[in-house]
């Protein structure tokens, strides 16, 4: 991973305006270990490989932080203020407190999961490889970059399946709507036992 790498996939980001508004705006919610994350990144750069409107196909922007207050109540309030700092956007900023997601993943995609020690824990155990990427910034507006694959796939539009929690199910239905909106990928199969 090379600082051309790094530059060049900020640049891409953002060519996706909202993007730069999340990141300007997210400081003021108070949470720590915040980081952009997800699709509102790699899905921006798959549209920018190929020339299509930098959101298109984004169903949401993921904001995920790390608060080891688990109550419900802490994380709605944070999804509270979330929803009004952002509401200009026009976009749907889902904002989650990765410190709880092992209280609910069971129940939602069928597998038990461990309890992440950070945010960047938490992206690592994202269904593929290509989606392991995260934005931050600080008040002044300084930005950092999380990328623990580097960015050869990610700019080859090749998805690589990370076997780490989700179950395949979840990375083949990903990859499916994936590679209808973005014709180019290489999406690479599940590994077999």
């Amino acid at each position: 991973m090379t600082h051309h790498d790094e530059q060049k996939f900020l640049t891409y980001i953002h060519q996706n305006p909202v993007n730069g508004q999340i990141l300007q705006l997210a400081p003021l919610l108070g949470v720590t270990d915040w980081w952009l994350t997800a699709g509102a990144l790699f899905q921006t750069v798959w549209n920018v490989l190929e020339g299509k409107d930098p959101q298109a196909g984004i169903r949401d922007y993921d904001l995920f932080y790390f608060d080891e207050d688990t109550s419900y109540e802490a994380e709605n309030a944070v999804i509270l203020r979330a929803k009004e700092l952002f509401s200009d956007l026009g976009v749907d900023v889902e904002v989650r407190n990765e410190a709880r997601v092992h209280l609910w993943y069971e129940e939602h995609f069928g597998v038990p999961a461990i309890a992440f020690t950070s945010t960047a824990d938490a992206i690592d155990h994202f269904a593929a490889e290509t989606c392991c990427f995260a934005v931050t910034a600080d008040a002044a507006g300084a930005q950092k970059i999380y990328a623990p694959h580097g960015f050869d796939d990610l700019f080859g539009r090749r998805v690589v399946p990370n076997p780490v929690l989700a179950p395949r199910e979840v990375y083949e239905a990903k990859t499916k709507r994936w590679g209808q909106v973005w014709p180019s990928l290489n999406i690479l199969p599940w590994p077999t036992p």
